[in-house]
């Protein structure tokens, strides 16, 4: 390529009919000032595109991080996604292995205490059929011996007529009023056993 300098330097050779010397020099100047404002005003528009291509990279570094950054974060937003999806699965399926055995728990509960239930209702009546037969045992026993017992009470403490009772009742008399009226006269006995029967 030809510099300003080798415009400069340029020597030419002599010639008869040859061009003006001045002309052709004052040419060459004007030629020369213009190749190196060109030439300045490459170096410029160079600078400018080396510029242009470095922010064109940053900027294409910048635009692939950024797009690498999406990616990660759809990435980590997927997986968090699927991370959510597998522990809500997991708490699920622990909530109904505990709502089943509760509910196990509660149906064994449940029969035990139906079956304690039943038992304690066996023996309620069982005691109440044994309550019944004692006492109807007693009671047949008291009406058997009742008989008996009034007539042995009769026989030997009460006395054969209503005139020996008077007399024991006249031969008691100091003797009751003494203790102050804490024992019953015969007359008094006798018409408590005839209201027993």
């Amino acid at each position: 390529m030809i510099t300003p300098a080798d415009i400069e330097n340029k020597e030419f050779s002599r010639a008869k009919k040859g061009y003006n010397e001045e002309e052709v020099d004052e040419f060459l100047d004007l030629i020369i000032l213009d190749m190196e404002k060109l030439i300045r005003e490459n170096r410029q528009l160079k600078d400018e595109l080396s510029k242009a291509h470095v922010q064109v990279d940053k900027h294409m570094s910048t635009e692939t991080s950024v797009y690498e950054t999406l990616e990660a974060a759809k990435s980590l937003m997927n997986d968090i996604a699927a991370s959510a999806e597998r522990r809500a699965e997991i708490l699920l399926k622990n909530a109904e292995l505990e709502a089943s055995l509760i509910t196990r728990e509660a149906r064994e509960s449940i029969a035990k205490y139906t079956d304690e239930g039943n038992r304690l209702k066996e023996r309620v009546e069982t005691l109440r059929e044994r309550y019944k037969k004692m006492l109807e045992t007693e009671l047949e026993r008291l009406d058997f011996a009742g008989s008996d017992f009034l007539a042995d009470f009769e026989k030997d403490f009460l006395p054969a007529s209503l005139t020996e009772a008077d007399e024991v009742t006249q031969v008691a008399a100091p003797d009751v009023q003494e203790r102050g009226h804490q024992t019953e006269t015969a007359s008094d006995l006798t018409k408590t056993m005839v209201n027993i029967r």
